[in-house]
């Protein structure tokens, strides 16, 4: 057999690789073209050195199947995609792996073989073969019926495909953020929301962090850190946020200064807050310092030299040879030793060094510019850059966005919460024509097992008032069942355990009443016998969120009586608002429906701390039944509120009659895994969901979404009382 070569084709000995020949001559043979052939040809060779002669005979079968599915382009670009997976992927089987993905992306959607070659080398160096699968995964499901969609996540300019890369680098924020708020707090006791960048971000926003609008933009990932050190990137980023929050009182006014001015006095504000901070907290010189890997060698470019400056001015122990960095080392020493609060020292020493590069003449690239270290905000936010600058108007908005917009009133909505941190994850603000406040949340999609990131919208609709009879109906019919389960609600005993002492029996000794029993012993006086204590719920302590779902399938009867579903849900919500409210324990009611995932509409009927009298009677009479159930964002969106109440329990109560649906969605799995996903989020932060389903229908997929425990089934109001019992008991356990 004959050695197989070409141009630019490394030989392969025929008496080892007879496979391969076997391979080349085949896809020679299949008129796939020159540029198939030669692509293959060129790679097998290094593919065989990589992985093995078996993967490169497999990587022949898989040409095969993207040219006949996906084109001669899209074989043409396989073999050098296969020796870029190879390089990434660290064994033979892996690389299979990939190659399988392929064949199957060129059975269900031939077209993206091309765009998925050309990015090969940016997946893989950020998502391990598991990833990769479930990115595959998403993009297909997403795009199912909208190829430009499709296109666009496959070619890496969708929000969703991006954000998914940045969160799959191991050092995500969204991981990362349980931790972050609490450290900021504890560090510089400021609460402001922390939110994640957008992933259509402009680059330079996306790389760092930034403050303004009371909010703190938190990069989605920083890529090349291990998990470790991204951990503590972020707490270097807070910390030094945290910093100007503290230490820089007024912005910089940037009126006629050149952007390198602005950067080099933004650099010696950066450390001049530092070493205030430090005076504070000495550990955080440690902190930062891990991040300053300037050295004083290459060639002296000026960003080069700025890095080695910021350096210098934190690293008492850094020694730079340059003069600059060495002049301005001296500057920032003598000005922060005579007064490290003036603010203005920034200015001085920053405008000073301007100079100096000027005068070196090196050249500075505003726009290629990035802060360094990584850990060090982008500073647009210690500057007042007045009209003239689009970049600070752009961020302003993006963070102003963090802030959720509230008014008080009659029409449904809430106040504007106290707490600073409250609007956290809340990422759009109102539009002001219809004072609808709006919030996003992710989804979870069971296909692939990954959240889609800020994949739904919520809407905070006013409700509308019902009649005066249906007001009064609510108000004033089955005055027995409140009674009743006003009564059971009363009986029951969610709270803490607390100790009762002095007890003639129990579960522990009572030392104190023990003492007490023995000094009267030895004084001749009879003892008090009671020397025993135990546990005991001697009160309630729990706040509850009822929501009702209003869904189109509301309005349809309930089998076998002439009531309305959503009939039903109004009198069940009535009733147990009567009952608590009447026991003074703290409760909220809302209502919801959906009408795609960028549609969630939530109505509040009665707020935390709100009485429920008329008014909240009037607005649960005026609900009306429509559109779609789409169940997970609006748990997650409940989430918020039931987090504020410090009640001992917290119980999110959901009354509903069917599946959770939408009309963008037609895998009736997908919402219910995805409501599962929600109800799973609320359990791991200690809320406790249940689930009051009306009619038969709901049986099935509630015990999937709530679990056996976490679900009610009734069909009449008047079986409320008897199954509430259970509910109870539950909780206690």
């Amino acid at each position: 057999m004959n050695t197989v070569t070409g141009p630019g084709v490394t030989a392969i000995p025929s008496e080892r690789d007879a496979g391969l020949q076997a391979a080349l001559r085949r896809i020679e043979q299949a008129g796939y073209g020159d540029n198939v052939y030669q692509a293959y040809a060129r790679a097998a060779p290094i593919l065989t050195s990589q992985a093995g002669s078996a993967i490169a005979a497999d990587l022949a079968s898989s040409i095969s199947h993207v040219a006949i599915r996906g084109g001669r382009r899209a074989a043409a670009l396989l073999p050098s995609a296969a020796l870029e997976a190879a390089r990434q992927l660290p064994d033979a089987a892996l690389v299979a792996r990939w190659l399988e993905v392929v064949e199957t992306i060129a059975r269900q959607a031939p077209d993206i073989l091309t765009l998925l070659f050309e990015h090969t080398g940016r997946l893989l160096s950020s998502l391990d073969i598991a990833s990769f699968t479930a990115f595959v995964r998403m993009g297909l499901n997403i795009g199912r019926d909208d190829a430009a969609r499709r296109n666009a996540f496959f070619s890496l300019q969708s929000a969703e495909a991006l954000r998914f890369l940045d969160r799959r680098v191991g050092n995500g924020f969204a991981d990362l953020r349980p931790g972050l708020k609490p450290y900021l707090g504890a560090l510089w006791n400021i609460h402001p929301p922390l939110v994640e960048t957008p992933a259509d971000a402009p680059e330079h926003l996306r790389r760092r962090t930034g403050f303004s609008g009371g909010a703190i933009r938190v990069p989605a990932s920083f890529p090349g850190f291990t998990l470790e050190d991204a951990k503590m990137l972020y707490r270097a980023a807070l910390a030094h946020v945290g910093a100007h929050h503290r230490f820089t009182r007024a912005k910089f006014p940037a009126a006629g200064l050149k952007p390198l001015q602005i950067a080099l006095v933004s650099l010696v504000e950066d450390a001049r807050v530092e070493r205030l901070a430090i005076g504070m907290m000495p550990g955080l010189r440690r902190l930062w310092a891990r991040f300053h890997v300037a050295r004083p060698e290459g060639p002296p470019v000026a960003i080069s030299l700025m890095a080695r400056l910021s350096r210098a001015l934190l690293d008492p122990d850094y020694a730079d040879p340059h003069g600059w960095v060495e002049k301005g080392r001296m500057l920032f020493e003598e000005a922060v030793s005579t007064d490290g609060g003036d603010q203005q020292l920034s200015r001085r020493i920053g405008g000073l060094l301007g100079n100096d590069i000027g005068q070196m003449r090196l050249q500075f690239d505003a726009k290629t510019y990035v802060v360094q270290p990584a850990y060090r905000d982008d500073n647009l936010g210690i500057w007042d850059f007045g009209a003239e600058e689009q970049s600070p108007v752009e961020l302003e908005a993006m963070v102003d966005g963090a802030v959720m917009r509230q008014e008080a009133g009659e029409d449904g909505r809430r106040e504007e919460s106290d707490d600073p941190g409250a609007a956290a994850g809340r990422l759009r603000p109102a539009d002001e024509d219809d004072g609808v406040t709006v919030a996003r949340y992710p989804e979870y999609d069971y296909a692939t097992g990954q959240y889609r990131p800020e994949w739904c919208t919520v809407r905070e609709l006013p409700a509308r008032m019902g009649s005066a009879g249906a007001v009064a109906m609510l108000r004033d019919t089955r005055s027995d069942l409140v009674e009743r389960l006003s009564a059971l609600i009363r009986a029951s005993r969610v709270s803490r355990q607390q100790r009762v002492r002095r007890q003639p029996e129990g579960e522990f000794l009572d030392m104190d009443a023990s003492i007490a029993a023995m000094i009267s012993r030895r004084a001749g006086e009879p003892p008090d016998t009671r020397v025993y204590g135990r546990y005991e719920r001697r009160a309630r302590d729990i706040s509850v969120l009822l929501l009702i779902d209003v869904s189109r399938s509301t309005v349809d009867r309930v089998r076998g009586s002439s009531a309305g579903v959503l009939d039903v849900e109004r009198l069940a919500a009535s009733f147990l608002a009567r009952a608590m409210d009447g026991l003074g324990d703290p409760f909220a009611v809302a209502a919801f429906c959906s009408n795609t995932r960028e549609d969630v509409r939530y109505t509040r009927i009665k707020d935390f701390g709100q009485p429920f009298g008329d008014l909240a009677l009037g607005r649960l009479a005026g609900l009306t039944g429509d559109l779609s159930t789409r169940l997970g964002p609006v748990i997650r969106h409940a989430r918020n509120d039931l987090a504020r109440q410090k009640s001992y329990r917290r119980l999110l109560l959901i009354v509903t009659d069917g599946e959770p649906s939408d009309v963008d969605v037609d895998d009736r799995r997908y919402l219910v895994e995805d409501a599962r996903a929600a109800v799973h989020e609320l359990r791991r932060e200690g809320v406790d969901v249940f689930c009051v389903a009306l009619d038969s229908d709901a049986e099935s997929y509630a015990e999937r979404i709530f679990g056996r425990r976490g679900s009610l089934h009734i069909n009449s109001i008047d079986s409320l009382p008897e199954k509430l019992p259970a509910l109870y008991l539950r909780l206690r356990g």
